[in-house]
């Protein structure tokens, strides 16, 4: 996961300096000497890490920090302003024309993964903001753009625009809007040609399809495992394009995160949205303070929260809390809801933005198998209706039949219907308390 190099780092430094009750220009020094290796590790710009530890420093040594009852802690909140800060400070808002369509210019290099973003992005417009999309295939130099963006609209059931390889970029983006207005759609996404390096032909493309576009949005997508250079392409997208947002892909994977704390400094382009997986709703609105605090290990209860919105039917949700007040969960409520929860992305993730996660025992080093997920799955589905309902009916017989036609052994049958009994007992214990509560009685405890 991205920035887990830095995040560790970080988090190690400012737990050093957190409790202290007196903290003096030596120890900011000290820190600031670690934050800035630190930053200088995940592959963050010299010039920016620069002025960041300069502008922490003369905050953490002023007198409302030094002289303040929780030194520490305030050393702290300034390092996750500036960090804030350094990544845009506030969430940067995706335009919205006066007079639809709204048209977002889509571009980058060969290989950031603009195609499929413009696929994700036409989700998210739909789902979140209850928009209609038209996806508009620009990409007249490589057959299989287009193909991948047909390919895009069946699996989301959205409207692509195709004049095939042989029309200019510039036509297909003229006809498109004239087509999106005469349907009376709300955004026009244009997925241009990419290079394998920024060249005066494509930026000359891009300036004519920007003239006839006018488009409200001129969206970078920018591969964030390319590090530094990442900036650089920016840079000079930014220079000859006038960019209004970069979209960063891959900051699932095994990248440093340098790029998204150095892209909005040097370029003054706000970060909009990241890719975080594969899947064609792993795209997600940027937050600087949300990542600032996940970075430091403060957690992201709000990205939880609205995944959880996004992902988990409310009916359904008041019905097995239900269920669970009457011990009528079953099996198949038990699997549905594991559905759900895997849904709202990998589950090590999930938990990680919990506050404190990372200092709780046995989550520092936090990586949930998601194959003995699968196998609890697969135990599931191989009970019958009856069984799922009425699990007490699982004899030896029955309990070896499930193991063999899972893939599992016995002993894991046996683990999760204990597990799945206690939780129960659970549930009910918590259901007679709360009766308890009701009518005026009190544990000692409570």
């Amino acid at each position: 996961m991205a920035f887990e190099g830095l995040a560790d780092r970080l988090q190690g430094t400012i737990q050093k300096i957190r409790g202290k009750g007196k903290v003096n220009e030596a120890d900011v020094k000290e820190m600031m000497r670690e934050v800035k290796l630190a930053l200088l590790e995940a592959d963050v710009n010299f010039k920016v890490v620069r002025e960041f530890v300069k502008r922490v420093s003369e905050r953490a040594v002023g007198q409302e920090v030094l002289k303040s009852l929780t030194p520490g802690q305030q050393v702290i909140k300034v390092v996750k302003e500036e960090l804030t800060d350094l990544m845009g400070g506030e969430q940067s808002k995706i335009a919205v024309a006066n007079r639809p369509p709204t048209v977002i210019l889509m571009v980058g290099l060969q290989g950031a993964g603009k195609t499929t973003t413009t696929g994700k992005l036409a989700n998210l417009l739909r789902k979140k903001y209850n928009r209609k999309p038209l996806l508009v295939a620009a990409d007249i130099y490589r057959p299989a753009a287009i193909k991948q963006l047909e390919t895009l609209g069946k699996q989301l059931d959205m409207p692509v625009f195709s004049l095939g390889d042989q029309v200019s970029p510039v036509e297909i983006a003229k006809q498109a809007i004239e087509k999106a207005k005469e349907e009376h759609l709300d955004y026009v996404l244009i997925d241009t040609a990419g290079r394998l390096h920024i060249d005066e032909e494509l930026m000359t493309e891009l300036k004519d399809v920007k003239e006839v576009a006018k488009p409200d949005e001129i969206f970078l997508v920018v591969d964030s495992m390319t590090g530094q250079s990442a900036v650089d392409v920016a840079g000079s997208f930014n220079e000859q394009l006038g960019l209004t947002g970069v979209v960063l892909t891959k900051l699932d994977g095994d990248t440093r995160g340098g790029a998204a704390l150095s892209i909005r400094s040097v370029t003054n382009t706000p970060i909009k949205f990241v890719g975080l997986g594969e899947k064609l709703d792993a795209l997600e609105v940027f937050h600087p303070e949300r990542m600032a605090s996940r970075i430091l290990g403060m957690g992201d209860v709000l990205t939880l929260i609205e995944k959880a919105q996004a992902n988990v039917d409310e009916a359904k949700a008041k019905e097995l809390e239900q269920k669970l007040r009457t011990q009528t969960f079953t099996f198949d409520d038990f699997l549905e809801q594991l559905g759900q929860v895997r849904n709202m992305g990998p589950l090590d993730d999930l938990l990680k933005m919990l506050p404190g996660a990372n200092k709780m025992k046995g989550l520092d080093n936090l990586s949930i198998d998601e194959k003995q997920i699968g196998h609890v799955e697969a135990i599931i589905r191989s009970m019958t209706a009856k069984e799922k309902s009425n699990p007490e009916i699982l004899n030896a017989g029955r309990r070896k039949r499930i193991a063999k036609g899972s893939g599992t052994s016995i002993q894991e049958v046996n683990r999760l219907l204990k597990q799945f009994d206690e939780m129960k007992k659970m549930m009910k214990q918590m259901t007679n308390m709360q009766k308890g509560k009701k009518k005026g009685f009190k544990l000692p405890f409570m």
